[in-house]
């Protein structure tokens, strides 16, 4: 990802974004609903035994387009974010460029750590509005918001602009260490299937790249996750200290292993929906090559 101007970082990443919704959402849609289902009383079992059966009832119940539920708010929102996170990138490789030349995994981390920093402003009310329209279960059952709009509005009436954004310090929290590890894995990954080439990379490379940085990604960041999840979607005035609260909470109901609720779904979604990130992201990007072919006397201007 070089000689990239910051429009073209931001063209050809809001097309990557684009690609990981459609092909993520799905098992998005069950993580939320494992993170967040109510504790079983004592001698019940839980709503959902795990990851297929938390599927299984859901399309029995719902249908397919019971799993694209709230895909709205992160499609509208997801190109935005996904452009500003790879723009603030590009940005920070230049900023964190002569940082350190013998351990250029440094660069890659800072650099997408700064870009974490970007997308909170749009990323924790989409996250807000998809988590609480994800969470409403079976197609007779009442609903709350109808939708995007409705919920947004509703949030607003309820609690003002502050009701809308709860959650951004968890949704920080979370994207700023693991927006370092996934850039630094793309990159690292990439240059390994490279083998020293200046080519641009194979499909199969994109890919692999892709998709281990999808993982590194949620294996950092999941448990600010389900603290984030929880937050968002709890009635107002459940944790009056935020995540704190949240954490104080679950750690004495649940124990460690529930920060890493639903991790199976993010972990079987992430590698797909990030392999198709990025490789919509390459392709977009050789297309805007195919389109402007770069001189070198463009390429020496945009150095």
């Amino acid at each position: 990802m070089t000689e990239m101007s910051p429009l073209e970082y931001f063209v050809c990443g809001g097309f990557g974004g684009i690609c990981t919704v459609i092909v993520g959402h799905p098992l998005d849609t069950i993580k939320v609903r494992l993170q967040t289902m109510a504790r079983p009383a004592p001698g019940q079992s839980p709503l959902y035994k795990g990851t297929a059966d938390c599927f299984k009832k859901t399309v029995r119940a719902e249908g397919f387009k019971g799993l694209y539920k709230g895909m709205g708010a992160p499609l509208v929102g997801v190109a935005p974010i996904f452009a500003i996170s790879f723009m603030g990138y590009g940005v920070g490789k230049n900023m964190f460029s002569g940082l350190n030349e013998k351990a250029p995994w440094q660069q890659y981390f800072y650099a997408g750590a700064f870009s974490g920093i970007f997308t909170t402003l749009i990323m924790a009310p989409g996250e807000r509005i998809k988590c609480l329209l994800q969470i409403q279960q079976g197609v007779n059952t009442p609903k709350l918001y109808n939708g995007p709009v409705d919920c947004i509005a509703k949030l607003y009436k309820q609690g003002g602009i502050s009701s809308i954004y709860r959650g951004s310090g968890a949704t920080l929290l979370r994207d700023i260490p693991a927006s370092g590890m996934y850039f630094l894995t793309y990159e690292v990954v990439k240059e390994w299937f490279a083998k020293g080439s200046k080519e641009p990379p194979s499909i199969f490379g994109t890919i692999c790249a892709g998709g281990a940085a999808g993982v590194a990604n949620w294996l950092i960041g999941m448990p600010p996750d389900v603290l984030k999840s929880r937050l968002q979607t709890a009635p107002e005035g459940t944790y009056k200290n935020g995540i704190r609260d949240v954490f104080k909470v679950l750690i004495k109901e649940e124990g460690p292993r529930a920060l890493y609720k639903g991790l199976t779904p993010v972990l079987l979604r992430a590698f797909p929906a990030n392999a198709a990130c990025f490789v919509g992201f390459e392709l977009c990007k050789q297309f805007l090559n195919f389109l402007f072919p770069k001189t070198p006397e463009s390429m020496t201007e945009s150095q």
